[in-house]
């Protein structure tokens, strides 16, 4: 379950999407905002079969198993074990033998060894407390000319979650472009690939949903 600060600020920390691991996949919107985010990437970066790729944030896979064949050894990260279980039995149950699954914590943690010629994520970002220190990591961890995707929420009031839950509400683009060009990164471009539509007292509304495409320069 979601944890609550002093402040009175609601965090969904991993324990949170522990318990939501087993039903994530039976949300057909979580699918198709998945499948539209793959297929977004495919069109914006040049994938070869020899790329090593991480999945940051990757909950049960569903961004990576549209990309599986285009890529080589993909990497799924998260904080939530129950996330990757479901991430491993998928894994297992495709014989997806190029993606492998990692508990970690890259805001919390000394950088790894490895190195990667993409990183993704999607709908990750906006729960990272600190953007600067996370866009440094995925610098760091990026060989030269890597490639950088990134999905998350347009900048919002707050509705999305609620006012009260401790997550960024959104992101506005030319603020998360400088800070993206601060960390190293060229090549910057946005395009949204995705709606997400909550009910609201008021009536329906829509969420934008971008891509950010970046590379590290060689």
């Amino acid at each position: 379950m979601s944890g609550a600060e002093p402040d009175g600020k609601i965090t969904l920390d991993a324990a949170h999407f522990d318990a939501k691991a087993r039903q994530w996949d039976e949300n057909p919107v979580f699918q198709a905002r998945a499948d539209r985010i793959a297929a977004a990437i495919v069109e914006s970066v040049p994938l070869r079969a020899d790329m090593r790729a991480l999945d940051f944030g990757c909950g049960t896979g569903m961004l990576s198993f549209p990309l599986r064949e285009r890529l080589g050894r993909i990497t799924l990260k998260d904080t939530s074990a129950g996330m990757l279980a479901v991430a491993a039995e998928k894994i297992a149950a495709f014989g997806a033998t190029n993606m492998v699954t990692r508990l970690m914590d890259l805001t919390a943690a000394a950088l790894p060894d490895e190195r990667y010629d993409l990183i993704y994520s999607s709908m990750t970002l906006h729960h990272v407390p600190d953007t600067d220190a996370i866009l440094s990591a995925f610098h760091a961890l990026l060989d030269p000319g890597g490639w950088l995707c990134v999905a998350d929420l347009d900048q919002e009031d707050g509705s999305f979650h609620g006012i009260e839950v401790d997550v960024h509400h959104g992101f506005d683009r030319a603020g998360l472009e400088r800070r993206v060009r601060a960390a190293g990164f060229s090549e910057v471009r946005f395009q949204t690939v995705f709606e997400i539509v909550k009910d609201r007292p008021e009536g329906s509304r829509a969420y934008p949903v971008f891509l950010m495409v970046a590379r590290r320069p060689d």
